[in-house]
């Protein structure tokens, strides 16, 4: 194994311009980056596992801040496949990005970043600062020779800035470990408009032709912001939470014209619609579910172009000039709880158009969708996403 020859061994976990550029305007290059990667990332993970008949639940968000605060200790081609893959274009500096990170992590989710240090290992005071200063990192010292207790440390961490949704971040230490970088999300909304408990019923959903599953299945009758996507043959539906963030739930015709067609342009393009068109009356039917996912992307993002941060060519030396570093692991977990009140997430056959009273037609997520929670803070940016086939699992 590559790794069992590298003398020291970084941990990455993440749990969602030379020329002179505007503070504001960066803010909007890094977050137009963003939301490329959230697609391109989203892709990746839906080809590892559609075979396989697996949900979908990530933060690209969150994925995004943990790779670009690893950047800020990386040089050479492994600074520049970094940058490459998270789609920073060239006249992006390291400087510019830590400033943009700085505005776009203080949303109303609780997120941040964390280090755990070797005892014995001894980081740059620069990147330190760094880290503290842009991506808000709280720093801890243990010792990664105990293996057991340094996952302990981790995972109580983890545990309480995720409120219990992810209780168990780590699985196992290699002992050569010097340094974990762990970027985490939690958020919980409560619909503008809640569901009636008293409204929700067993229903099927609808996995594929042959596969039907029991679900609860909430319902309203009330005014929404909707969106029919004749290009991609989708119905958008736009649900708000009581502060700055939206989910979109996204029920297409056929799910590969969507997956293969979506875009950051139509996101934008149904957000615009939803504040300027009027509402119109709908009666809705959404599962109560509740998933757990989680990913180990050192594949998925060495086929994106990051691939020397995990191998022999890995160049960390503005973490530290201790030699041999590299990245061991990227791995993410997510969470998405949805019932009447709302949803909580932590870092998604059978269309039924119809009539049941005059002029209020009928929009039933019965099938695989997409889900979208974007925030609008003056920056829209993507913080949760994903693919519901199955909301029993």
């Amino acid at each position: 194994m590559m790794m069992m020859m590298m003398r020291a061994a970084v941990g990455l976990w993440v749990l969602s311009a030379v020329i002179c550029v505007g503070s504001a305007y960066s803010v909007f290059i890094v977050k137009d980056a963003n939301q490329d990667f959230s697609f391109s990332l989203y892709r990746k993970l839906a080809a590892h596992a559609d075979s396989q008949g697996q949900n979908i639940f990530f933060s690209p968000f969150c994925v995004s801040s943990a790779l670009a605060a690893l950047s800020v200790g990386a040089k050479g081609e492994t600074h520049r496949q970094l940058f490459s893959g998270l789609g920073f274009n060239s006249a992006l500096t390291q400087t510019v990005v830590d400033r943009a990170f700085q505005t776009l992590l203080q949303g109303d989710a609780s997120e941040g970043t964390a280090l755990f240090l070797d005892n014995s290992f001894k980081p740059k005071q620069e990147f330190l600062r760094t880290l503290k200063k842009s991506y808000f990192a709280d720093g801890f010292n243990v010792d990664f020779s105990q293996t057991t207790e340094s996952a302990d440390a981790i995972n109580k961490y983890v545990s309480e800035r995720t409120y219990g949704k992810i209780d168990k971040m780590v699985e196992s230490l290699d002992p050569s470990t010097v340094m974990y970088l762990i970027s985490y999300i939690y958020y919980k909304g409560t619909w503008v408009t809640q569901f009636d408990p008293n409204l929700t019923e067993q229903d099927n959903f609808y996995v594929d032709d042959i596969t039907q599953v029991p679900v609860l299945m909430m319902n309203m009758e009330a005014s929404f912001s909707t969106y029919q996507d004749l290009e991609l043959n989708t119905m958008v539906l736009m649900l708000p939470f009581t502060n700055s963030y939206s989910m979109l739930l996204l029920l297409p015709d056929v799910m590969a014209t969507l997956e293969n067609g979506i875009s950051p342009h139509h996101v934008s393009k149904w957000l615009n619609a939803g504040v300027e068109d009027k509402p119109r009356r709908h009666n809705v039917y959404i599962p109560k579910f509740s998933i757990k996912t989680s990913y180990s992307l050192n594949d998925v993002l060495s086929e994106m172009g990051m691939t020397d941060m995990f191998g022999d060519h890995a160049n960390l030396t503005g973490i530290s000039e201790e030699q041999g570093l590299a990245v061991s692991k990227v791995v993410h977990q997510a969470t998405l709880d949805v019932d009447e009140a709302g949803a909580t997430a932590s870092a998604a056959t059978g269309t039924e158009v119809g009539l049941t009273s005059i002029d209020v037609p009928v929009l039933k997520f019965n099938r695989p969708f997409m889900v979208i929670i974007v925030e609008f803070n003056g920056v829209d940016r993507i913080v949760f996403m994903g693919k519901i086939i199955n909301p029993t699992i």
